[in-house]
């Protein structure tokens, strides 16, 4: 078993292997009330098309997109300890060329916060986010534009949280580190994720090889909302905001997310994932070879098969 698949799998079981004396939503609830409240979602989605004769074109392909959403929270008088974890991958394939990537993320957050005057907390939180495949600019690219741990972020940041109810908490951190790792030597000799990149000679020979590592300091702000909208549709957003205190502080780095869930049944649900992504360290290139960092907006709608485990009943309105 290599790093990468050691890795996906301990933080899977940080969040399934609790989950599996849990209950779904058809069990009796628990006699006696749990300082732990766990949840973990699976869900897959797959498409197919095939066209023969078909005037208006098409080209045949086979999709899928599988992903889990877990959460471990734990209560006890003025100790907070919640964890997310967001892990998807999905695929195009065309029946006449290679896979083409759809999805693909590892989030993993966990804060522990310790209660001042209700309803503020200081709090401590640490966080991870990579991929897990191989990554293209552009479809039928030979040289990859990103891969596991490269680019790889930890966050780790101290502060003060406002938490009034279970569906809002807002962190501020002014003691927050940005780490990001570029585990790929070829990307890290680019300068790829703002990592210092490689020092060449006159004759375009590497005198020192890029770094593959950098760190930042500076300010930090988490926003989490939940909400649900109406009987079986869920809002659930997430939004993050950096400034590097020596880095060019007015350019604020950006991380979005917002998932719209629609429960059909207990085995059936379609999802809404919006994601808006700013990072000024990222270069990427328009169609007119301009080459800088630039607002990414990544958009995900699926309908598929879904399943909850969980220690608590789902609010029935």
């Amino acid at each position: 078993m290599n790093f990468k698949e050691m890795t996906f799998m301990g933080l899977i079981s940080l969040f399934v292997i609790p989950n599996l004396n849990a209950q779904d939503d058809s069990d009796i609830p628990p006699k006696e009330p749990s300082n732990w409240k766990l949840e973990s979602k699976y869900s897959l989605n797959v498409t197919q098309s095939t066209f023969t004769n078909w005037a208006s074109g098409g080209r045949n392909n086979i999709s899928g997109l599988g992903f889990i959403n877990a959460m471990a929270d734990y209560k006890k008088n003025k100790l907070r300890w919640a964890s997310t974890l967001s892990a998807g991958i999905g695929g195009i394939q065309y029946f006449d060329e290679d896979i083409e990537k759809t999805d693909d993320v590892l989030d993993v957050q966990s804060t522990l916060s310790y209660g001042l005057k209700d309803p503020w907390f200081v709090s401590f939180l640490g966080g991870f986010r990579t991929q897990f495949l191989d990554g293209y600019s552009n479809p039928g690219d030979s040289i990859r534009s990103s891969t596991f741990m490269a680019p790889g972020y930890v966050n780790i940041s101290l502060g003060i949280e406002y938490i009034p109810n279970d569906n809002l908490k807002v962190l501020i951190s002014p003691l927050s580190g940005k780490f990001t790792f570029v585990q790929s030597q070829v990307l890290a000799d680019s300068g790829a994720f703002g990592v210092k990149p490689a020092e060449l000679s006159n004759t375009g020979l590497v005198i020192k090889p890029g770094e593959r590592f950098r760190a930042e300091m500076g300010a930090y702000i988490r926003i989490v909302y939940k909400k649900d909208l109406m009987e079986n549709i869920s809002l659930k957003s997430r939004l993050e905001l950096f400034s590097s205190y020596v880095n060019i502080p007015q350019n604020i780095d950006v991380n979005g997310e917002l998932i719209l869930d629609f429960k059909v049944n207990k085995w059936f649900s379609a999802n809404i994932q919006l994601n808006l992504v700013y990072d000024d360290d990222i270069d990427i290139e328009d169609r007119n070879g301009n080459v800088g960092p630039r607002t990414q907006f990544k958009q995900v709608t699926g309908i598929g098969i879904a399943y909850r485990m969980a220690n608590f009943e789902e609010k029935k309105k």
